[in-house]
């Protein structure tokens, strides 16, 4: 769900007393945090976290798969998550005939798209990273998705995404705002990231940015946007690209679907959509609803188009989606400025010159 929408709006304000409840929960637990009241456990081997400050939508998904992308090929990496919304609970690796019900759609969808690489899921990090170098006892380095808040591990890299459109400076707690963190937080980083910025951004408003968020002295603050690939069919893999001439169906479930609707206003003749909430598992009835809302589409030159993490939601319907033109539209991350370099040697730098401090 959108809580930002226009008619939402006026019951977050509601809300607001709750907020200043969950922000001085969230104070009082970083405080016990910084005084040592509640432990942080290191690890002796680098750990990268990928987190943020606000509820979802900041891009946390595409940048573990950047980060995989420059290092899979040279040495071994796991990825630890939470496994949002599973049907299991506790540790677990996954393997063959892994589904995304087992080990949440995020994992599910870094698991296909890199075999190769260990990703496992648990709720208490603290406690899946021993099981997690029991099983790939050659790992080398450990990605952790969506971790940032969760301090019983002190990572040695901390990345923290914000969203150009909702900037973490200009936010305030949840319910009312999107904030799961104090503002101060980002201190804790080394590196943060503004995502899903236009393309063409400029060098001012990039200044503008940075004079806000106020970065400290060891910080490095980079700036990306989203790249959409060339959709590909569900379950058949072949390609066909979006154009002028074509009307669309949508089918999200993801907590930003903003960028991708944009996008789509400029390459398709129209679009469609029917929306469900982050995380959302699909029915046999939602997949009716979708089938009913395509057929009563007045053309012949239409597609159901839908993003990576709900795929792997809906992939389970493979009797009924055999004939369904059903394409997954993939993104990745585009760093701004020419600093993609920058920041992936920043990476490289953190792993080789890695000591591990208790």
């Amino acid at each position: 769900m959108n809580f930002n929408a226009p008619l939402l709006r006026p019951i977050r304000i509601l809300l607001f007393p709750l907020s200043l409840v969950y922000g001085a929960v969230i104070w009082l637990r970083n405080r016990f945090f910084d005084k040592n009241i509640l432990k942080s456990s290191s690890f002796n081997l680098p750990v990268i976290c990928i987190g943020n400050l606000s509820a979802g939508g900041t891009g946390k998904s595409p940048m573990v798969e950047f980060l995989l992308k420059i290092l899979h090929s040279h040495m071994e990496v796991a990825v630890l998550s939470r496994g949002y919304k599973r049907k299991t609970r506790g540790y677990a690796l996954a393997g063959e005939g892994t589904t995304a019900l087992e080990i949440g759609d995020e994992p599910m969808q870094f698991h296909l798209k890199f075999p190769e690489v260990s990703i496992a899921v648990g709720e208490e990090r603290v406690v899946a990273i021993p099981q997690l170098l029991h099983d790939k006892p050659d790992t080398k380095v450990i990605v952790l998705d969506d971790a940032f808040q969760h301090r019983t591990v002190k990572a040695g890299l901390n990345i923290v995404l914000t969203d150009y459109s909702n900037l973490f400076t200009r936010d305030w707690f949840l319910p009312t705002g999107d904030l799961r963190d104090e503002k101060n937080s980002y201190k804790r980083a080394d590196v943060l990231v503004v995502t899903k910025c236009r393309a063409d951004l400029s060098a001012e408003e990039r200044k503008a940015i940075l004079e806000e968020i106020r970065p400290l002295p060891h910080q490095h603050v980079f700036f990306s946007t989203i790249r959409y690939g060339i959709p590909y069919h569900i379950l058949h893999r072949n390609e066909l690209r979006v154009n002028d001439s074509m009307e669309v169906l949508l089918v999200s479930g993801i907590a930003n679907p903003a960028p991708l609707k944009r996008y789509l206003q400029e390459v398709s003749k129209t679009y469609y959509e029917i929306p469900y909430s982050d995380h959302h598992i699909f029915s046999i009835d939602d997949l009716k609803e979708i089938v009913k809302r395509f057929d009563n589409m007045q053309t012949t030159n239409k597609i159901i188009l839908t993003t990576e993490k709900d795929a792997v939601r809906l992939v389970k319907f493979e009797q009924q989606l055999k004939e369904l033109p059903v394409y997954v539209i993939p993104i990745e991350v585009q760093f701004l400025f020419n600093e993609e370099q920058v920041f992936s040697d920043l990476i490289t730098k953190f792993i080789k010159e890695f000591t591990f401090r208790p």
